[in-house]
C-alpha cells in the first residue's frame, strides 16, 4: 500500500486539512460491496444506485450528515436453518459511506427490484455563483449594464 506524506501541506496552506485529511482517508482501502455506480444525469443531477440483492426496504437505512451520505444494511437473521452448497448472493451486513460536495443534498430515494436509487442534486446559493464584475473608469463610472452573474449574462 502507498502512503503520502502529506505534512508539507499542512505546514504551508491554511484551511486545506479537511483536504487532506480526505486524500488519507482514499488512499485506504475501499468496500467493494455493495457494488453500485455514480451517475451524471445532468450539470447539477447525480444519481447513487446499489445493487442490494436480498434486501428488504426495512433492512436498509440512508443517513445524510453535513456533507457525508451514508448508507447502512442490516440483515435480519432468519430462524430457518439453511445448508447452502452454493452461496454466491452475498447478503451480508454493509455500510457504504459517500462525501458529498458543498451544496449537493439528497433529494429522493427509492427501491425496486432489489436497486436503491438515491436522487442528489446540486443547489449553489445565489450568492456564492460567480459574478461578473464591470469595470468602471477612474471615477468609478460603469458603462453599459450593471453587475450581473454570469448565468444572467449567457441567458440574455
Amino acid at each position: 500500500m502507498r502512503t503520502f506524506d502529506l505534512t508539507p501541506l499542512y505546514r504551508s496552506a491554511i484551511g486545506f486539512d479537511r483536504l487532506a485529511s480526505l486524500l488519507e482517508q482514499r488512499a485506504e482501502a475501499q468496500p467493494s460491496y455493495p457494488p453500485y455506480n455514480i451517475e451524471l444525469v445532468s450539470e447539477d443531477q447525480y444519481r447513487i444506485v446499489m445493487a442490494l440483492a436480498g434486501f428488504s426496504r426495512d433492512e436498509i437505512e440512508i443517513v445524510t450528515e453535513r456533507d457525508s451520505l451514508h448508507v447502512t444494511g442490516r440483515k435480519q437473521k432468519d430462524d430457518v436453518q439453511r445448508t447452502f452448497l452454493h452461496r454466491g448472493i452475498a447478503a451480508r451486513d454493509f455500510e457504504q459511506r459517500f462525501q458529498l460536495a458543498n451544496h449537493v443534498k439528497v433529494t429522493t430515494a427509492s427501491f425496486d427490484n432489489g436497486m436503491l436509487t438515491i436522487e442528489l442534486v446540486r443547489e449553489v446559493p445565489e450568492a456564492l455563483k460567480p459574478r461578473k464584475i464591470a469595470i468602471g473608469d477612474a471615477a468609478g463610472v460603469i458603462s453599459g449594464d450593471n453587475v450581473k452573474t454570469l448565468e444572467q449574462r449567457e441567458a440574455a
